[in-house]
């Protein structure tokens, strides 16, 4: 991924991605005829968001008439959720169902957390209306839609004054006549209000995730929909008249209308553009197991990565609320550079969940921040350059970072200002640690078997300490990470995802039974997903032996081979729960269908190798995690460093937006396409301290 100052792109060819954090917004634009890419970051603009984009665009100095696609992803509706910030939102359910959304499942997230409470739900009782009709398990009508108590429900939610409405009725995954009515009376008699209809967001069973993910939907709706028109209509005033993609929690993209209708699936939209990105990286560096590690300005996320294939998971709760679409598998806390560090009541050092967020942003920022961040911390330690940040054009105001470190965390807790700054540090890195751990090791993977991605602005600063503490032996940085979101937005499909819930006997189903099933869902799919070119799909099927609780998912090959599934099932099931029970009969529960239509991936440009001499570097002392103590370090600005180049630390490599930290006895390497590669703890707990000789390059 190379900078490309060419001082002016201009292609018809230009693809845009934009990725809107907490505290920056990213942008990363790709000439496709020649493989140019420009990076740029900006402040982000909480109260106008593309204010921040348009800066961007003006920075990279490109015209947007130029452009004929922009990727972007969108953290508007999951900040909506987790401040409960949303709509004002109703319901209509079937008779006997309104308090499906408070009673749940009857099970506690976390076991063992006697103070934790269930959610409140965002759609309180009175606004919960219901609807007499009724539709059978497979689909027959016991009891017809009574109209007028629909027409007389929508009063009701007029006069509480609701801007939003979820209908969702038993068994409409199996007939959808009844919602697609109430939908319509609904539209006649509240017009204005967004009306989110279960059948048109999922169509599996369970209730309870059905409601909650049609009710989220409701909920978010009017605010990202808002949100989109204004960025579509933004960019279409700067002379923009391509296509607008709006990245999706499963990975992919869907048009900007999608996303404006089914808000729902944007809800981890800019964490899965990282995670993409980490696939593209698996293919270019021929790694087959990551970890992607992402500390942006309020959270840091991170996912699993193996063969090529990002981990998606369709049991995904947000605050405790279930959604019940595919969803890349991530983890996400509260350990960003603008999170907050403060003392409890018991007079601990406590980090986050609050953050300083763009406005007023860190102290050192000097916009009007006066609390402690991780940033700040990390300023006072040496290990960002004050002077430098951003590569010099937003200098940092680093008296501030230690009258604030002074002030709040040291003499509070009697520390010096080393030790609480070192402190505040540590403590970010324990909470992403333990991110890591919740992905790895507590789903039986071994972290030791990864390698460790970070990008973000604050990845690059912490990925060793965390790769130490969990036993993860190298670290990989990418080219120009603090935009390393942004460039995977760059490489996300044009992909939706399809789950339909049959429940049939294997035994009564056939080749023709599967393919006029799977080809209603392609249309579908394919009417809210136009691409260019043949579509790559994907086909999968969860079944179970009858009288089991949960299915194990197998993928569809040729549909010719359908008779086969029943054995590829026997054999599914032994490696997941080493027994096989091929006399049960077997119960298919869901047909699963994946559209894709690939976009060309952005390239890693190959560096040229360094033919003779060493990297210059410049001394600063830098506080050292390992031996929590401050030490010299070398810095060297990553524009210097050439394929080959091995170095020793303890040093840091600077660049625009980020900083990365290679410790004592750590090694650093840069492979062919200019990544950072850190073998942590390469001499052992024993070896010498390292950094006084650059090593001869390697061919």
């Amino acid at each position: 991924m190379r900078d490309a100052r060419l001082g002016y792109l201009k292609s018809v060819g230009l693809r845009i991605g934009v990725d809107i954090g907490g505290t920056f917004t990213d942008l990363v634009a790709l000439d496709e005829r020649t493989g140019a890419v420009l990076n740029e970051k900006a402040l982000s603009t909480p109260r106008a968001l593309l204010d921040g984009v348009l800066h961007c665009v003006d920075q990279a100095r490109v015209e947007l008439a130029d452009c004929r696609l922009v990727i972007h992803g969108t953290t508007i509706g999951i900040n909506a959720l987790i401040e409960e910030k949303g709509a004002r939102t109703g319901l209509v359910t079937t008779e006997g169902f309104r308090d499906v959304l408070e009673i749940g499942r009857g099970n506690f997230l976390r076991m063992y957390d006697v103070l934790y409470r269930r959610p409140t739900p965002l759609v309180p009782r009175g606004r919960r209306l219901e609807i007499p009709e009724r539709l059978g398990a497979r689909g027959e009508v016991l009891v017809p839609l009574d109209e007028a108590a629909v027409r007389a429900a929508a009063r009701r939610l007029r006069d509480e004054g609701v801007e939003a409405v979820a209908v969702v009725f038993l068994f409409s995954y199996r007939n959808d006549a009844h919602e697609q009515r109430a939908a319509e009376i609904l539209a006649e008699e509240l017009p204005g209000v967004a009306i989110s209809v279960s059948h048109r967001l999922t169509q599996e069973w369970r209730e309870y995730e059905r409601t909650s993910t049609t009710v989220v939907n409701a909920y978010v709706q009017p605010i990202v929909d808002r949100y989109l028109g204004r960025f579509g209509a933004g960019l279409a005033g700067r002379g923009f008249r391509g296509q607008v993609l709006i990245t999706q929690s499963n990975g992919g993209a869907f048009a900007l209308e999608a996303a404006r209708a089914k808000p729902v699936h944007t809800i981890e939209s800019g964490p899965a553009a990282g995670a993409v990105g980490c696939v593209s990286l698996s293919q270019i560096l021929g790694l087959d197991r990551l970890i992607s590690f992402d500390m942006g300005g309020t959270t840091a996320k991170c996912a699993i990565v193996e063969r090529g294939m990002v981990q998606t998971t369709d049991e995904y709760h947000v605050e405790g609320r279930p959604l019940r679409i595919p969803v890349i598998d991530i983890k996400e806390v509260s350990a960003g550079g603008g999170t907050i560090a403060w003392i409890d009541a018991g007079g601990a050092l406590a980090l986050g969940p609050q953050s300083a967020g763009a406005e007023p942003g860190p102290v050192c920022y000097g916009l009007g921040g006066t609390a402690p961040t991780v940033t700040d911390a990390n300023v006072v330690l040496g290990r960002i350059d004050g002077a430098r940040f951003l590569g010099g054009t937003m200098p940092l105001d680093a008296a501030g970072a230690t009258r604030t470190i002074d002030d709040a965390v040291a003499r509070p807790l009697g520390l010096g200002r080393d030790a609480a700054a070192a402190g505040v540090v540590r403590l970010a890195d324990v909470k992403m640690a333990l991110a890591v751990r919740s992905i790895s090791t507590e789903r039986g993977l071994d972290p030791r078997d990864y390698a460790l991605v970070a990008y973000g602005g604050g990845g690059p600063l912490h990925a060793v300490a965390i790769a130490r503490e969990l036993g993860i032996p190298r670290v990989v940085i990418p080219p120009a990470p603090s935009t390393f979101s942004a460039w995977g937005m760059l490489a996300t499909d044009l992909r939706h995802d399809l789950v339909r819930t049959v429940l049939e006997p294997l035994d009564r189903t056939d080749a023709d039974w599967a393919d006029a099933r799977y080809a209603e869902m392609q249309r579908e799919i394919e009417a809210i997903l136009p691409g260019l070119g043949a579509p790559v799909m994907h086909r999968a099927a969860d079944l179970r032996y009858l009288g089991q609780e949960h299915a194990v998912t197998v993928a569809v090959g040729k549909l010719s081979d359908w008779a086969t599934l029943r054995g590829e099932f026997d054999a599914a099931h032994e490696r997941a729960y080493r027994y096989a029970a091929p006399d049960v009969d077997v119960q298919l529960i869901n047909l699963r269908l994946t559209v894709v239509y690939p976009i060309e991936r952005p390239r890693l440009a190959r560096g040229e190798p360094r033919t003779s001499g060493t990297p210059a570097f410049t001394t600063r002392n830098v506080y050292s995690s390992r031996l929590q103590q401050t030490v010299e370090f070398r810095v060297f600005q990553r524009d210097d460093l050439r394929p080959g180049d091995v170095l020793d630390g303890p040093l840091a490599v600077e660049e625009p937006g980020t900083t990365t930290i290679v410790d004592t006895r750590d090694n650093l390497s840069i492979e062919d396409h200019g990544c950072l590669i850190i073998q942590v703890d390469a001499f052992g707990a024993m070896g010498g301290v390292g950094g006084s000789e650059h090593r001869s390059p390697r061919r």
